[in-house]
């Protein structure tokens, strides 16, 4: 039975699934993001039967969003599919144009996405389109991105060190919670920067770093044992780099 078919039945009015019949497309956002995050998860891993699974979760967001929306009158899978096809050979006109050729055509669909943006948004600036609903660290990079392609960018990577010890002061220097927040989010949106001029991704960057801690935390955590929580700071420093003097051997 195919994917679209079920999930009409499961939308069914009628004689489908409770569950599904009472979503809307605000509550299932939140796993079609999550969904997102572990295929990305998955191919971090190196996990392939894993990501067959989750590509095929994604799947089912784009048919179960697609689904409510032909239900309200908006639109079909098959729009969304014939609006993806549409827009993929529309901008790239170096495979798909009368005088098609193999070339590098990323600075060609980047030029074609801003003009579709300014046709649609009437919003003149560079910082249009970056939605304000991405996670904060590939949010940061995009606008810095954007501000970029103006000129307005450091012109070395110097420029962003001193800004970053600069902002480390400031964050020090901060008397509230309220300043203390604000020079914390400058400082993050500094390092961000950092890592976009050593071509270093941010958001994978402190995925890797999340991994590491945790690996390391539940080493020391089976090292000290039942007793670990009672144990003095010193002592769990001491079994801290034991666990990283063992990553280091392995």
């Amino acid at each position: 039975m195919p994917l679209a078919t079920v999930m009409a039945r499961l939308r069914d009015p009628e004689t489908g699934c409770p569950w599904d019949i009472a979503q809307d497309f605000a509550s299932i956002a939140p796993y079609t993001i999550e969904e997102a995050y572990e295929v990305a998860d998955a191919i971090e891993r190196g996990d392939m039967a894993d990501l067959r699974d989750e590509l095929g979760d994604v799947l089912l967001q784009v048919v179960f969003h697609s689904r409510m929306a032909e239900q309200a009158g908006h639109f079909s899978l098959q729009d969304v599919i014939d609006g993806i096809t549409e827009k993929m050979i529309r901008r790239h006109p170096h495979v798909f144009g009368e005088d098609a050729r193999r070339e590098d055509g990323h600075a060609q669909w980047e030029s074609i996405k801003a003009a579709e943006r300014a046709e649609k948004d009437p919003d003149p600036s560079a910082l249009a389109g970056v939605a304000a609903a991405l996670p904060a660290l590939l949010r940061a990079e995009k606008l810095q991105k954007r501000a970029a392609r103006t000129g307005f960018d450091w012109p070395d990577t110097q420029g962003v060190y001193a800004k970053i010890a600069e902002e480390l002061e400031e964050v020090a220097a901060a008397q509230t919670a309220c300043e203390r927040e604000d020079e914390v989010g400058d400082l993050l949106f500094a390092v961000v920067n950092l890592a976009r001029h050593l071509k270093v991704d941010p958001e994978k960057a402190l995925r890797q770093a999340n991994a590491k801690f945790e690996h390391r935390f539940r080493t020391m955590e089976a090292a000290g044992g039942a007793s670990f929580v009672s144990l003095s700071l010193d002592d769990k420093e001491a079994l801290w780099d034991q666990a990283k003097a063992a990553e280091r051997k392995s």
